[in-house]
């Protein structure tokens, strides 16, 4: 496993950190017990993952708390997030910190290294930044965490216009948006103003069902041929990325993809989310494996570094909701 500083938190974390919501939340979508999902948070903590990020929607916190019981505090990062969605609306201060409370408890833990607002839609920045922001700030003189962060609404925020502005306003430590191999405009949008502010980053939807579900990438290359954002003979082919799999590169698509992003500059920590041991290892070797070979991903940036949205799918569980209603 590698390490790296998380920004200028002071924390070094795992390039590979833990996803515990997305699709698989630890196994708890395909009927996994609570002490099997925890059995796999421990291996992954074995094998070097030392950021757990999970959240209070995922409702895997606890599974996170028992799992973290087995090491010192100190030596595992847990970022955990408060819903930006309220009784009426958008989520008063009031009920931030009560989701605030609500995490510790249900991580049975003193603290947490990163408290995050979850999914802050752009017309909801202000609300984040000027209320919901100085209140938790006021918690975190508690004790109650160690760095404020905040997370976009990827699918429904392509240009990462909310985190535009985030960046320049120094009171978020750690930042989680989406990139992947077909959407790579945070290269320009946000990385080089995080690395500038030495703001920690969570890579999410870096593999989503466009490059996991059979035909998904297919129909993606035949809808952007038609808009004429790709050349036509990606919508013709049966293995439209088949050219990143080759001796000296990729070992398959999602190996692909995984590497494609830890290489980014201004990329801490790559998330993945499972509900299997082995898938668990082969996750943890992409991430850990060396950078794809230039000609490979100057060709991905060359094809598709203008793409939005690709690859931004709701996990399957969720209603695509408006993200007013977030």
């Amino acid at each position: 496993m590698d390490y790296v500083d998380f920004g200028k938190t002071g924390l070094k974390v795992s390039v590979a950190g833990l996803g515990c919501g997305g699709n698989a939340r630890l196994g708890q979508t395909r009927g996994m017990s609570e002490d099997e999902s925890v059995a796999l948070v421990r291996t992954a903590m074995d094998l070097g993952v030392n950021l757990l990020d999970t959240a209070a929607n995922y409702k895997t916190e606890t599974i996170v708390g028992k799992a973290i019981k087995a090491v010192p505090r100190d030596q595992v990062v847990v970022t955990t997030k408060a819903s930006m969605r309220g009784k009426d609306g958008v989520a008063s201060a009031e009920e931030i910190i009560a989701s605030l409370d609500n995490s510790l408890r249900e991580l049975d833990t003193d603290y947490i290294d990163v408290f995050q607002l979850h999914a802050v839609a752009p017309d909801a920045y202000d609300h984040a930044l000027n209320e919901l922001a100085p209140a938790l700030l006021r918690e975190q003189e508690k004790g109650k965490f160690r760095h404020l962060g905040i997370t976009e609404t990827s699918p429904f925020d392509h240009e990462h216009k909310m985190l535009q502005r985030a960046v320049h306003d120094g009171i978020w430590k750690v930042m989680m948006l989406g990139f992947n191999l077909m959407h790579q405009n945070a290269r320009r949008e946000v990385f080089p103003e995080t690395i500038k502010n030495g703001i920690g980053t969570l890579l999410m939807f870096v593999v989503r069902n466009v490059f996991s579900q059979p035909g998904k990438l297919q129909e993606v290359m035949q809808e952007r041929a038609a808009k004429g954002e790709i050349p036509q003979e990606f919508a013709e082919m049966d293995d439209p990325l088949g050219f990143l799999v080759h001796d000296g590169g990729a070992n398959s698509l999602i190996d692909a993809a995984y590497r494609f992003v830890r290489h980014e500059p201004g990329v801490s920590v790559v998330l993945f989310g499972t509900g299997n041991v082995d898938h668990l290892k082969t996750n943890i070797d992409s991430i850990c494996s060396p950078p794809l070979p230039k000609a490979d991903t100057d060709k991905l940036s060359e094809l598709f570094g203008h793409l939005l949205g690709v690859g931004l799918e709701l996990p399957d569980r969720s209603a695509r909701r408006d993200p007013k209603n977030r």
